[in-house]
């Protein structure tokens, strides 16, 4: 519909009623309308550290694990005890798969005015990521240690509250500070996990708590560019902090996880995007997969925490 004519006017629009001259053209932008993803950060608190060894061949890489040995008090002349020390290996496969397939015809292709194909294909990369990111940030949190979960967690303290479905933490911008310091922090201390690389997940309500708490924006460091890009919002206690859509919830009830970077690997396996002719028409197809794996080799070092707003 044009601009309104009154009735009976003749109407020079290429639109409504009444247009038989069609004077006025329709223009179609040569620009695509900007369109916002999701932040991912899987990438940001997991390590890849196996990714190389199993690249080109291999579904599972296994991986040996250092044994505890015991330390005995000693007396003038005892008989020593020896050990065989043993620890059981973990292992990381690569059992997870996304995949996008998409055509555009010949004739298509050749009247319309963009290039529709590449900006189908950057869209399903990032579609790609994203779907990456929920299933390892709605899922791992099963993982954690069980001294890094519930409501007696802590390795050393054991009386640390963290939350479950059925008692979950209410939390406020009163005690949202205290929550990361008191309770994230020292589990992770409490686990002999290194100061750096550390991090929590948070949905955007929660990490508005902090930035309303109070230390407010000054407790903050991440600089706009990383916010921007990974969803980093800044650092509170040596805990990075991330924001993310993607965390399970329900019910008003998040699976929030923290944790250290040696926790969870990451390994892709196949990354490929491909563009080829139909046999059956005049058309290209593209194609894009992505093979992957995922698993919290140290759980010891990741933590679960159910939240609510308050």
């Amino acid at each position: 519909m044009g601009y309104p004519v009154v009735s009976g006017s003749k109407n020079y629009s290429s639109t409504g009623a009444n247009n038989t001259s069609k004077l006025i053209p329709q223009i179609w932008s040569n620009k695509w309308l900007t369109k916002f993803y999701a932040n991912t950060m899987y990438e940001e608190i997991s390590n890849t550290d196996y990714e190389g060894e199993i690249k080109q061949k291999g579904d599972e890489v296994i991986i040996r694990t250092v044994p505890t040995i015991t330390i005995n008090d000693h007396e003038d002349n005892q008989d020593l005890v020896y050990e065989q020390p043993e620890s059981p290996s973990v292992s990381l496969k690569i059992d997870q798969g996304h995949y996008a397939a998409f055509l555009m015809p010949d004739v298509a292709a050749y009247q319309t005015d963009m290039n529709a194909m590449n900006k189908w294909a950057e869209d399903a990369a990032q579609g790609m990521k994203i779907n990456v990111d929920k299933n390892i940030l709605g899922s791992i949190y099963a993982s954690a240690a069980a001294v890094n979960a519930g409501l007696t967690a802590g390795a050393d303290s054991g009386g640390i509250n963290l939350g479950t479905t059925a008692a979950p933490v209410s939390v406020t911008s009163a005690n949202i500070i205290d929550i990361l310091v008191e309770r994230y922090s020292v589990c992770l201390d409490e686990t002999d996990t290194p100061d750096t690389e550390r991090w929590v997940v948070l949905p955007p309500a929660l990490c508005a708590r902090i930035k309303t708490s109070e230390l407010k924006d000054a407790s903050l460091s991440g600089d706009g560019q990383s916010t921007l890009r990974t969803g980093k919002v800044g650092m509170i206690d040596r805990l990075h902090i991330y924001s993310s859509r993607h965390l399970n919830v329900a019910t008003g009830k998040y699976d929030v996880i923290f944790g250290h970077k040696s926790a969870l690997s990451f390994a892709a396996q196949i990354t490929k995007m491909e563009t080829l002719r139909s046999e059956k028409k005049f058309a290209d197809y593209m194609r894009s997969l992505f093979v992957y794996g995922f698993g919290v080799l140290k759980p010891t070092q990741l933590g679960h925490s159910v939240l609510t707003l308050g």
